[in-house]
């Protein structure tokens, strides 16, 4: 197809606000998907997508439109909502020249809708606004239309108002992306093809989705890839609708998959160029910023024999996830594992849940917690992610944590209690803005007013990591949303929690946490472990330090066997006798004896209050 009759676009919006519900109404309206296999959300294939009824992959399609002057040939490539995922959604925008950005009519611009956009309006691209749900009785299209127009500049007569779930106002939304999106630029030589995303197959190798912004490709081709310079065959090429469906060739401005027959999953990453080894690009695309993972997790196999096998599952899940990072490391209490990288709690668990379905593991997860920057004594700055790996306190100049920028939209009613929530937590306030226009002093003054207002504040990440979305979102009554950005490091009086069981120092129940909070998360802690450790035939002593300084102190009282019951009658002297021998035997098993620690134990760090 003409390269001018191609439109590449993606969905963005906050979660929930109807993505993928408008996805199906697309595909069933340009017939892309027939009425026999039609089923809601069919761009989300994966089973926890379907479960848990949020997006995770960004998913890509081609459809083919009839217009009024001819046929289009359209690519749209669904995105999450969740700002965990929000690798996903700038890998979405830098291979599309379009974006709709959809806002719920009944609940307005939320955090993460903000986020989208400013990231849209980076990378310079064409925005369609589309106010979705307009069917629902509670629908306030005309409010939300204002709030759209102040926060982002578009004129009225831009804003489009559809509903995803009937079909209303779709097929001009498909008129307005062949009148407004901009079709794709490109030259007919040399190949120059963007991996926006790629999976495996163990018959095919390292399956690449790519956007060509230069030249085609075909089957039979010898490819190369531009940053780690292997070479490969080419097996098929092909387009996306939704399911892999093959093609002769691809040309410049169209989304397909390459199957690159590449076993290594090293060889082919995201972000990556592909070009021919007979006509090479002499420059590559610039690809994506590399991520930096916020929070950290040790991922131990339950059965140390399946080591090799978490090893190998992680190197073909980072093939489907980007953003996950790991490297080897050893517990003395859980063996040898990986020390994880995520960009979140939702993306930690969603990862957790992955291996063990897809692969068939059974894992163990320690604590979750944050990259730290340590300065030394001889200058040296190193960044510490496990608490295992903090350096002796002596040598320690300096301890930095990381920042977020934290953007918090809630009705006005609620700026005390987010207030009161964020402060708890060392948060730092910012600015504060009302979202929707003239706003009178009367009413801003009024408590009960149904205006939304955004709130900026400085947090460290350690105490939003936990359940602080929870916390926010049961005191706001469900209304408030959040989105957060990094923000760099900043100095902070932090130490070292250790936990001993049995005089023992288990490393990963270890953390790293604020001086002033040391006391008493140690003894919720202890508190908590208690009552999870399992009794043994001896005492043991459950104990939080703080270097040397024990803070606080659990015991588990010892299983006790009745000795006396054989005993009965006669002098005092043998039941002593009886009691001393077990007493005996008890400090000699306390001294040989081991604390088996259960999973739970090590969740319990996720349960604990802030």
């Amino acid at each position: 197809m003409d390269i001018d009759r191609i439109r590449n676009f993606c969905i963005i919006a906050h979660i929930d606000h109807g993505k993928s519900t408008l996805a199906d109404r697309m595909l069933e309206l340009t017939g892309t998907v027939s009425a026999r296999d039609m089923m809601e959300q069919v761009m989300d294939q994966m089973d926890l997508e379907r479960e848990r009824g949020i997006t995770i992959k960004g998913k890509a399609v081609k459809m083919n439109y009839h217009g009024e002057d001819g046929d289009y040939q359209l690519n749209l490539i669904d995105t999450p909502g969740h700002v965990d995922f929000g690798y996903e959604v700038s890998r979405a925008l830098a291979a599309c020249e379009g974006a709709i950005l959809v806002v719920d009519a009944t609940q307005g611009i939320q955090a993460q809708t903000l986020a989208n956009v400013y990231l849209a309006m980076e990378h310079d691209m064409t925005i369609i606004p589309v106010l979705n749900k307009i069917d629902l009785a509670v629908a306030q299209p005309q409010r939300v239309s204002q709030e759209v127009q102040m926060a982002f500049g578009f004129k009225e007569d831009e804003i489009l108002f559809v509903s995803a779930k009937d079909g209303t106002g779709v097929s001009q939304l498909l008129k307005a992306i062949v009148e407004r999106v901009p079709p794709p630029k490109g030259v007919s030589n040399p190949l120059r093809a963007l991996v926006f995303d790629s999976a495996y197959d163990p018959y095919k190798g390292v399956v690449a989705y790519v956007r060509l912004f230069d030249g085609s490709i075909g089957k039979g081709s010898q490819l190369l890839m531009m940053s780690t310079g292997s070479n490969g065959d080419i097996l098929e090429v092909g387009n996306f609708l939704p399911k892999l469906t093959p093609v002769e060739r691809l040309y410049a401005g169209e989304v397909g998959y390459v199957a690159t027959g590449l076993k290594n999953v090293r060889e082919c990453r995201v972000g990556d160029t592909i070009t021919l080894t007979e006509q090479p690009a002499s420059e590559a695309l610039p690809g994506y910023e590399p991520l930096k993972s916020m929070v950290f997790a040790g991922l131990y196999p339950a059965d140390g024999d399946d080591y090799l096998s978490l090893r190998t599952a992680l190197e073909k899940l980072q093939l489907n996830d980007a953003a996950l990072g790991y490297e080897p490391e050893t517990s003395a209490a859980l063996g040898f594992g990986f020390r994880c990288g995520f960009l979140g709690l939702l993306h930690m668990e969603i990862v957790q849940e992955r291996l063990e379905r897809e692969y068939g593991l059974n894992l163990l997860i320690t604590a979750p917690s944050v990259a730290y920057q340590v300065l030394m004594d001889d200058g040296t700055e190193v960044v510490v992610d496990s608490p295992a790996k903090l350096p002796p306190t002596q040598r320690i100049t300096e301890m930095r944590e990381p920042l977020l920028a934290l953007s918090i939209v809630a009705p006005a009613r609620f700026i005390g209690t987010v207030m009161e929530l964020v402060t708890a937590r060392r948060g730092e306030f910012r600015r504060m803005e009302y979202l929707q226009g003239a706003v009178s002093q009367e009413e801003q003054g009024n408590a009960s007013s149904d205006a939304r207002v955004l709130m900026e504040y400085r947090a460290p990440l350690s105490e939003v990591l936990m359940d602080f979305y929870d916390q926010l979102k049961s005191r706001t009554q469900g209304y408030a949303s959040m989105d957060y950005s990094f923000q760099g490091y900043q100095s902070a009086p932090l130490v070292k929690l250790d936990l001993l069981v049995n005089n023992q120092p288990v490393d990963a129940l270890s953390l790293i946490l604020h001086r002033d909070k040391a006391q008493q998360q140690g003894k919720a802690l202890v508190e908590k472990l208690r009552t999870l450790i399992p009794r043994q035939l001896f005492e043991v002593p459950l104990q939080a330090a703080v270097g040397s300084r024990i803070i606080a102190r659990e015991t588990i009282r010892a299983l006790r066997k009745n000795v006396l019951a054989k005993c009965y009658g006669g002098d005092i002297t043998r039941k002593r006798k009886l009691l001393e021998k077990q007493a005996e035997g008890k400090k000699r098993m306390k001294r040989v004896g081991n604390v088996e620690i259960p999973q739970e134990a090590f969740l319990a760090l996720l349960k604990l209050e802030r």
